[in-house]
């Protein structure tokens, strides 16, 4: 389900639900990820919030003293 918005965001997101890019039209906030700068990073998505995960993870880890 997209939205009509007459004023689209420009950026490229990544629909969780469905694995596909989506630009200009886009569907409900929550199965999103991005905004993206372009469709290629866009299709990385789910890699980017991967190695952001195991960064942060490290960080507390490191914060935490173990």
């Amino acid at each position: 389900m997209s939205t009509d918005d007459p004023d689209p965001d420009k950026g490229w997101y990544f629909n969780t639900r469905t694995g596909q890019v989506e630009h200009l039209k886009r569907s409900r906030s929550i199965d999103l990820l991005g905004p993206y700068p372009d469709e290629a990073t866009a299709r990385r998505a789910l890699e980017i919030a991967r190695k952001r995960t195991e960064e942060a993870d490290r960080a507390d880890r490191e914060w935490d003293g173990d």
